[in-house]
Protein backbone atom coordinates (compact mmCIF):
# COMPACT_ATOMS: atom_id res chain seq x y z
CA UNK A 1 0.00 0.00 0.00
CA UNK A 2 2.84 2.46 0.76
CA UNK A 3 4.63 1.61 -2.21
CA UNK A 4 1.33 2.65 -4.26
CA UNK A 5 0.77 5.27 -2.28
CA UNK A 6 4.18 6.49 -2.83
CA UNK A 7 4.40 5.95 -6.64
CA UNK A 8 0.68 8.14 -7.05
CA UNK A 9 2.26 10.66 -5.35
CA UNK A 10 5.60 10.26 -7.64
CA UNK A 11 3.54 10.06 -10.70
CA UNK A 12 1.00 13.10 -9.83
CA UNK A 13 4.26 14.97 -9.13
CA UNK A 14 5.49 14.55 -12.48
CA UNK A 15 2.03 15.17 -14.22
CA UNK A 16 2.02 18.27 -12.67
CA UNK A 17 5.43 19.57 -13.87
CA UNK A 18 4.79 17.83 -17.26
CA UNK A 19 1.73 20.14 -17.40
CA UNK A 20 3.56 23.59 -16.20
CA UNK A 21 5.78 22.60 -18.70
CA UNK A 22 3.71 22.70 -20.98
CA UNK A 23 2.32 25.84 -19.91
CA UNK A 24 5.44 27.34 -20.41
CA UNK A 25 6.30 26.26 -23.83
CA UNK A 26 3.12 27.84 -24.81
CA UNK A 27 4.00 31.49 -23.79
CA UNK A 28 6.30 33.00 -25.74
CA UNK A 29 7.62 36.79 -26.01
CA UNK A 30 6.85 38.37 -29.27
CA UNK A 31 10.70 39.80 -29.24
CA UNK A 32 12.72 41.31 -27.20
CA UNK A 33 16.69 43.76 -26.90
CA UNK A 34 19.53 43.55 -25.81
CA UNK A 35 18.52 46.97 -24.34
CA UNK A 36 15.33 45.45 -22.32
CA UNK A 37 17.66 42.44 -21.55
CA UNK A 38 21.10 44.30 -20.30
CA UNK A 39 21.14 44.89 -16.79
CA UNK A 40 21.41 48.49 -15.12
CA UNK A 41 22.64 49.84 -11.71
CA UNK A 42 19.91 50.44 -9.35
CA UNK A 43 19.76 54.16 -7.98
CA UNK A 44 17.64 56.38 -5.76
CA UNK A 45 15.92 58.87 -8.05
CA UNK A 46 14.01 60.82 -5.40
CA UNK A 47 13.46 60.56 -1.88
CA UNK A 48 11.59 56.97 -1.44
CA UNK A 49 11.88 56.76 -5.08
CA UNK A 50 14.08 54.09 -6.70
CA UNK A 51 14.68 52.79 -10.06
CA UNK A 52 14.70 49.52 -10.20
CA UNK A 53 14.60 48.54 -14.06
CA UNK A 54 17.08 46.99 -16.52
CA UNK A 55 18.82 49.23 -18.76
CA UNK A 56 15.76 50.50 -20.86
CA UNK A 57 12.30 48.57 -19.52
CA UNK A 58 11.45 51.11 -16.46
CA UNK A 59 10.66 49.60 -12.76
CA UNK A 60 10.18 51.53 -9.94
CA UNK A 61 10.46 51.28 -6.49
CA UNK A 62 9.02 53.11 -3.38
CA UNK A 63 9.18 52.21 -0.76
CA UNK A 64 7.50 53.36 2.68
CA UNK A 65 7.35 51.61 6.52
CA UNK A 66 4.21 49.68 5.27
CA UNK A 67 6.10 47.86 2.69
CA UNK A 68 7.01 49.01 -0.91
CA UNK A 69 5.48 49.22 -3.99
CA UNK A 70 6.96 48.14 -7.61
CA UNK A 71 5.86 49.55 -10.68
CA UNK A 72 6.08 47.18 -13.78
CA UNK A 73 7.97 43.95 -13.60
CA UNK A 74 10.34 44.26 -17.29
CA UNK A 75 10.72 40.68 -19.21
CA UNK A 76 9.72 37.34 -17.50
CA UNK A 77 13.84 36.68 -17.03
CA UNK A 78 13.86 40.20 -15.68
CA UNK A 79 13.01 38.73 -12.26
CA UNK A 80 16.08 37.96 -11.25
CA UNK A 81 17.92 41.51 -12.28
CA UNK A 82 14.86 43.45 -10.44
CA UNK A 83 15.27 41.01 -7.16
CA UNK A 84 19.02 41.61 -7.44
CA UNK A 85 18.44 45.27 -8.01
CA UNK A 86 16.02 45.82 -4.99
CA UNK A 87 18.39 43.92 -2.50
CA UNK A 88 21.42 46.09 -3.77
CA UNK A 89 19.68 49.65 -2.30
CA UNK A 90 19.15 47.70 0.64
CA UNK A 91 15.72 46.65 0.83
CA UNK A 92 14.21 43.12 0.69
CA UNK A 93 12.14 41.80 -2.10
CA UNK A 94 9.77 39.97 0.18
CA UNK A 95 8.88 43.73 1.68
CA UNK A 96 6.71 43.98 -1.94
CA UNK A 97 3.18 44.68 -0.92
CA UNK A 98 1.52 46.20 -4.06
CA UNK A 99 2.36 45.53 -7.94
CA UNK A 100 1.56 48.07 -10.19
CA UNK A 101 1.83 48.76 -14.17
CA UNK A 102 1.55 50.80 -16.75
CA UNK A 103 0.56 48.90 -19.35
CA UNK A 104 -0.32 45.12 -20.12
CA UNK A 105 2.44 44.33 -22.44
CA UNK A 106 5.12 41.50 -21.79
CA UNK A 107 8.50 43.70 -21.42
CA UNK A 108 6.34 45.65 -18.50
CA UNK A 109 4.36 42.41 -16.99
CA UNK A 110 6.81 39.77 -17.86
CA UNK A 111 7.28 38.47 -14.48
CA UNK A 112 4.16 40.18 -13.34
CA UNK A 113 3.03 36.65 -11.98
CA UNK A 114 6.08 35.54 -10.67
CA UNK A 115 7.03 38.76 -8.01
CA UNK A 116 3.38 38.24 -7.08
CA UNK A 117 3.26 34.27 -6.28
CA UNK A 118 6.94 35.35 -4.34
CA UNK A 119 5.66 38.09 -2.34
CA UNK A 120 2.34 37.73 -2.18
CA UNK A 121 1.99 41.52 -3.05
CA UNK A 122 -1.58 42.76 -4.24
CA UNK A 123 -1.96 43.41 -7.97
CA UNK A 124 -3.62 46.51 -8.80
CA UNK A 125 -4.77 47.29 -12.40
CA UNK A 126 -6.56 49.80 -14.45
CA UNK A 127 -9.85 47.82 -15.02
CA UNK A 128 -8.93 47.84 -18.88
CA UNK A 129 -6.21 45.80 -18.52
CA UNK A 130 -7.77 42.72 -16.50
CA UNK A 131 -8.96 40.79 -19.23
CA UNK A 132 -4.98 40.95 -21.49
CA UNK A 133 -3.59 39.99 -18.20
CA UNK A 134 -5.90 36.99 -17.53
CA UNK A 135 -4.89 35.93 -20.77
CA UNK A 136 -1.23 36.20 -20.98
CA UNK A 137 -1.39 38.82 -23.76
CA UNK A 138 -3.92 36.53 -25.96
CA UNK A 139 -6.52 39.02 -25.98
CA UNK A 140 -4.41 41.95 -26.61
CA UNK A 141 -5.67 43.99 -29.53
CA UNK A 142 -2.53 43.80 -31.11
CA UNK A 143 0.07 41.22 -30.02
CA UNK A 144 -2.67 38.17 -29.95
CA UNK A 145 -1.27 37.67 -32.68
CA UNK A 146 1.27 35.88 -30.75
CA UNK A 147 -0.52 34.02 -28.55
CA UNK A 148 0.25 34.14 -24.90
CA UNK A 149 3.23 36.55 -24.30
CA UNK A 150 3.66 36.63 -20.58
CA UNK A 151 2.10 34.58 -17.74
CA UNK A 152 -1.69 35.41 -17.24
CA UNK A 153 -2.03 36.62 -13.74
CA UNK A 154 -5.03 38.16 -11.85
CA UNK A 155 -5.66 41.69 -10.42
CA UNK A 156 -6.53 41.89 -7.04
CA UNK A 157 -7.74 45.65 -7.47
CA UNK A 158 -9.52 47.27 -10.49
CA UNK A 159 -8.77 50.69 -10.89
CA UNK A 160 -10.33 53.82 -12.54
CA UNK A 161 -9.08 57.06 -13.56
CA UNK A 162 -8.04 59.27 -10.48
CA UNK A 163 -8.42 55.92 -8.16
CA UNK A 164 -5.72 56.75 -5.19
CA UNK A 165 -3.57 53.54 -4.50
CA UNK A 166 -1.90 54.10 -0.53
CA UNK A 167 0.77 52.66 1.76
CA UNK A 168 2.67 53.55 4.44
CA UNK A 169 1.97 57.26 3.94
CA UNK A 170 1.90 57.24 0.41
CA UNK A 171 -1.02 58.12 -1.92
CA UNK A 172 -0.45 57.46 -5.81
CA UNK A 173 -2.69 58.48 -8.18
CA UNK A 174 -3.92 56.32 -10.82
CA UNK A 175 -4.45 58.31 -14.72
CA UNK A 176 -6.19 56.55 -17.53
CA UNK A 177 -4.29 57.02 -20.14
CA UNK A 178 -5.70 54.51 -22.88
CA UNK A 179 -4.48 54.12 -26.54
CA UNK A 180 -1.11 52.25 -26.30
CA UNK A 181 -2.94 49.46 -24.40
CA UNK A 182 -6.71 50.05 -23.48
CA UNK A 183 -5.95 50.57 -20.20
CA UNK A 184 -2.37 52.20 -20.49
CA UNK A 185 -2.04 54.60 -16.74
CA UNK A 186 0.52 56.98 -15.53
CA UNK A 187 1.01 57.77 -11.94
CA UNK A 188 1.36 61.18 -9.84
CA UNK A 189 2.57 61.01 -6.60
CA UNK A 190 4.66 63.17 -4.32
CA UNK A 191 8.05 61.99 -2.45
CA UNK A 192 10.10 63.77 -0.01
CA UNK A 193 13.47 64.12 0.73
CA UNK A 194 15.71 65.85 3.37
CA UNK A 195 15.92 69.08 1.75
CA UNK A 196 11.89 69.31 -0.46
CA UNK A 197 9.34 67.72 -1.74
CA UNK A 198 9.00 66.27 -5.66
CA UNK A 199 6.02 65.91 -7.56
CA UNK A 200 6.41 62.79 -9.71
CA UNK A 201 4.59 61.73 -12.94
CA UNK A 202 5.64 58.03 -14.01
CA UNK A 203 3.65 58.18 -17.75
CA UNK A 204 3.14 56.17 -20.49
CA UNK A 205 3.89 57.36 -23.14
CA UNK A 206 1.00 57.20 -26.16
CA UNK A 207 3.25 55.23 -28.60
CA UNK A 208 1.51 53.48 -31.19
CA UNK A 209 2.22 50.16 -31.66
CA UNK A 210 0.12 49.15 -34.54
CA UNK A 211 0.55 49.38 -38.55
CA UNK A 212 -2.98 48.86 -39.49
CA UNK A 213 -5.35 52.04 -39.87
CA UNK A 214 -7.27 53.05 -36.91
CA UNK A 215 -10.76 51.70 -38.16
CA UNK A 216 -9.16 48.22 -39.15
CA UNK A 217 -8.85 47.06 -35.70
CA UNK A 218 -12.30 46.17 -34.87
CA UNK A 219 -11.19 44.62 -31.42
CA UNK A 220 -10.34 48.00 -30.14
CA UNK A 221 -12.94 50.17 -32.05
CA UNK A 222 -12.42 52.87 -29.97
CA UNK A 223 -8.53 53.33 -30.22
CA UNK A 224 -8.95 56.66 -32.29
CA UNK A 225 -10.81 58.42 -29.32
CA UNK A 226 -8.59 57.12 -26.54
CA UNK A 227 -5.57 58.27 -28.16
CA UNK A 228 -7.82 61.68 -28.91
CA UNK A 229 -8.23 62.13 -24.91
CA UNK A 230 -4.80 60.67 -23.62
CA UNK A 231 -2.64 63.59 -25.64
CA UNK A 232 -5.37 66.07 -24.29
CA UNK A 233 -4.99 64.84 -20.78
CA UNK A 234 -1.24 64.87 -20.78
CA UNK A 235 -1.12 68.17 -21.49
CA UNK A 236 -2.40 69.36 -18.71
CA UNK A 237 -0.16 67.46 -15.97
CA UNK A 238 1.59 68.89 -13.56
CA UNK A 239 4.50 67.56 -11.94
CA UNK A 240 8.72 68.63 -11.07
CA UNK A 241 9.86 65.45 -12.05
CA UNK A 242 8.59 62.92 -14.92
CA UNK A 243 9.88 59.16 -15.75
CA UNK A 244 8.25 56.46 -18.01
CA UNK A 245 7.77 52.79 -19.03
CA UNK A 246 11.10 53.20 -21.00
CA UNK A 247 14.33 54.73 -20.07
CA UNK A 248 15.07 56.28 -23.74
CA UNK A 249 11.39 57.58 -23.78
CA UNK A 250 12.88 60.28 -20.73
CA UNK A 251 16.83 60.07 -21.57
CA UNK A 252 17.75 58.65 -18.40
CA UNK A 253 20.94 57.13 -19.97
CA UNK A 254 22.31 61.16 -20.46
CA UNK A 255 20.15 62.26 -17.15
CA UNK A 256 22.22 59.97 -14.99
CA UNK A 257 24.99 57.60 -15.20
CA UNK A 258 26.01 55.09 -13.24
CA UNK A 259 27.70 55.95 -10.10
CA UNK A 260 26.11 59.69 -10.16
CA UNK A 261 25.68 61.53 -6.91
CA UNK A 262 22.05 61.38 -6.23
CA UNK A 263 20.74 64.35 -8.05
CA UNK A 264 16.45 64.62 -8.16
CA UNK A 265 17.19 67.43 -10.35
CA UNK A 266 18.57 65.99 -12.89
CA UNK A 267 14.91 64.32 -14.10
CA UNK A 268 12.97 68.21 -14.03
CA UNK A 269 12.57 68.14 -17.75
CA UNK A 270 9.35 69.87 -18.75
CA UNK A 271 10.89 70.57 -22.15
CA UNK A 272 11.89 67.10 -22.79
CA UNK A 273 8.12 66.09 -22.02
CA UNK A 274 6.67 68.69 -23.58
CA UNK A 275 8.81 67.39 -27.03
CA UNK A 276 8.22 63.91 -26.69
CA UNK A 277 4.51 64.58 -26.25
CA UNK A 278 4.33 66.61 -29.54
CA UNK A 279 6.11 64.18 -31.52
CA UNK A 280 3.83 61.11 -30.58
CA UNK A 281 0.79 63.45 -31.25
CA UNK A 282 2.37 64.16 -34.80
CA UNK A 283 2.49 60.28 -35.33
CA UNK A 284 -0.92 60.29 -34.05
CA UNK A 285 -1.91 62.24 -36.64
CA UNK A 286 -0.41 60.72 -39.16
CA UNK A 287 -1.58 57.36 -38.66
CA UNK A 288 -5.87 59.26 -38.27
CA UNK A 289 -5.41 59.98 -42.31
CA UNK A 290 -3.63 56.77 -43.00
Amino acid sequence: MFNRSFQNIALTVVLSFTVLAAAAQKIKEPRTTAEWEKAYQPFRIAGNLYYVGTYDLGCYLITTSQGNILINTGLAASITQIKNNIEELGFKFSDTKILLTTQAHYDHVGAMAAIKNQTRAKLMVDEKEADVLATGGASDYELSIYGTSFEPVKPDRLLHNNDTISLGGMHLVLLHHPGHTKGSSSYLFTVKDEKRSWKVLIANMPTIVTDRPFPAISAYPEIEKDYAYTFDAMKNISFDIWLASHASQFNLHTKHKPGDAYNPSAFIDQQGYDIALSDLKKQYDKKRNQ
